[in-house]
């Protein structure tokens, strides 16, 4: 028996069902009990989720020249409830062993995903970088400049002293990883707090643009669920 048995079955399940965790813990125990080898559920488990992904991309995604995929329908505008926790439930997975005991993100995309993978890890705060000084923020604040790629604007994003210490462990989860400005940037104010960076996790990342080995060479690890490795007339091509 083949872990592809259960392809058809992630993808029922993560679309028609109200709980991707309560799946995720089924379907752990089942493979354990079949094959008894942790290395081979994890990457069973990840392929899936990435192969989901992939083609949810394919089904709904938009794209702009060779540069810009949207994806509106299902994680940007519109949100997929039971894909997004599915996706929360995966970087829960990669990154449980690094214990974080906090979440760090930017407005507002990367939001929900932040949410469900901190849920998945036992509930953990979540914090989300602001991208503007709202007249409420009276708080001393750490700060970067991060530029935008889409809009091709740069914006200082900060978050309150009080949020980050030099005590935390910090994930950083994001919906798109391209040239890895945004990752940069929360890194920084990771940086100015004292506080331990992790790693970083991306829902999907456009490989050509070379955000993943720059945040490597910061000594981050990333984390992609579906990379993207090129667009071209059209077409998305998936990392094989």
């Amino acid at each position: 028996m083949t872990c592809s048995f259960f392809s058809q079955n992630v993808h029922d399940i993560v679309n028609e069902t109200e709980s991707a965790r309560t799946f995720f813990r089924i379907i752990t125990q089942l493979f354990i009990y079949l094959y008894g080898d942790w290395d081979i559920i994890e990457t069973s488990l990840k392929g899936e989720i990435m192969k989901l992904l992939e083609e949810r991309i394919q089904k709904d995604g938009t794209c702009i020249g060779t540069e810009i995929v949207k994806v509106d329908s299902f994680l940007n505008h519109q949100l997929d409830v039971a894909l997004i926790r599915a996706l929360g439930e995966e970087f829960a997975r990669l990154f449980k062993d690094e214990k974080p005991n906090k979440i760090l993100t930017l407005e507002a995309s990367g939001i929900p995903i932040a949410f469900a993978a901190a849920e998945a890890l036992g509930d953990l705060p979540v914090v989300f970088a602001k991208k503007a000084a709202p007249s409420t923020m009276v708080e001393d604040a750490y700060t970067a400049e991060v530029k935008s790629f889409t809009k091709g604007t740069v914006s200082t994003i900060r978050v309150a002293h009080q949020y980050l210490s030099k005590e935390d462990r910090v994930l950083i989860i994001d919906d798109f990883l391209a040239s890895g400005e945004a990752g940069a940037g929360l890194r920084t104010l990771l940086e100015e707090a004292g506080a331990k960076c992790v790693g970083y996790g991306a829902a999907i990342e456009k490989e050509h643009q070379g955000g993943h080995a720059r945040l490597e060479a910061m000594g981050v690890r990333v984390e992609s669920l579906a990379v993207i490795s090129s667009i071209k007339d059209g077409v998305i091509y998936f990392k094989a």
